[in-house]
């Protein structure tokens, strides 16, 4: 399952069994931190995915962007309220990217906003299923834990 966490809004993808492709589930509201917790906790509890892929905020140099700290604190939560494992997965360009393909689509903007985030997290997760199948080797980096750098 793939999540980009945003500050108002977290989209939410899945991929069918195979890990072949992934789609858009639902855009989850982060203004109540405690609901959207408890929504994503369901979703999660409903499809039982093996980890979670969350985007990585980071700058076009690789260094954290200041949205890094506050999306990796609340991917704490997450982890800590469904005991489902996280990697980390570079999210640069995603939803620019999304925006482009939703544009693509025929969506004006005011219709991209409501779904850009779940289609970023569809290019997160897309991104990384293909990375593993072609490497062997899993995407992104794990979770680090508080005390280590982030």
């Amino acid at each position: 399952m793939g999540l980009d966490i945003g500050s108002v809004r977290i989209g939410v993808a899945s991929s069918d069994p195979d890990g072949i492709l992934a789609t858009p589930l639902t855009v989850v509201r982060r203004s109540d931190e405690p609901a959207a917790l408890k929504a994503l906790r369901e979703i999660i509890d409903e499809y039982e995915p093996i980890e979670l892929l969350i985007g990585d905020p980071k700058s076009l140099d690789g260094a954290a962007r200041a949205a890094a700290a506050t999306a990796l604190e609340f991917a704490r939560r997450i982890s800590v309220a469904t005991a489902t494992p996280i990697r980390l997965v570079d999210e640069r360009f995603t939803t620019v990217e999304a925006h482009h393909a939703l544009a693509a689509a025929g969506k004006n903007s005011r219709q991209r906003r409501e779904i850009v985030d779940a289609q970023a997290a569809v290019i997160i997760l897309q991104n990384a299923l293909e990375f593993e199948h072609n490497t062997g080797a899993p995407a992104g980096r794990a979770m680090p834990d508080e005390e280590s750098e982030q």
